[in-house]
């Protein structure tokens, strides 16, 4: 496989976070850093994803450390809660540091 190379304005995607990059795991990275905890239900519908498509991207930010991941009962109910960690919001807000200056960089053409 060919390695891509980047140049000019656009060397600075060289180095995204590629896990954070994804678009659905950056919306919901992106409600994560806006709330406290949200639970599946609300991810589910504010990211309008499939409930595997979502589970399948929350193992992946949870097994990177990016989300912490509680399971609950609310009334004899099973609620799963998610929250950022540290290192998760440290990483959402690198990703948009580093976007920010690749889009500067395109800017300036």
């Amino acid at each position: 496989m060919k390695k891509q190379v980047f140049a000019g304005p656009l060397k600075g995607l060289a180095v995204i976070d590629k896990l954070v990059h994804e678009p659905a795991r950056l919306l919901i990275l992106g409600y994560l850093a806006a709330v406290d905890s949200a639970d599946f239900v609300f991810l589910l519908t504010q990211c309008n994803l499939s409930r595997g498509n979502l589970s399948s991207h929350m193992t992946k930010l949870d097994a990177a450390g990016y989300v912490h991941v509680e399971k609950i009962f609310v009334d004899k109910i099973p609620r799963t809660v998610y929250r950022l960690t540290h290192a998760g919001r440290k990483a959402f807000k690198a990703y948009l540091a580093q976007m920010n200056r690749v889009l500067k960089q395109i800017d300036k053409i």
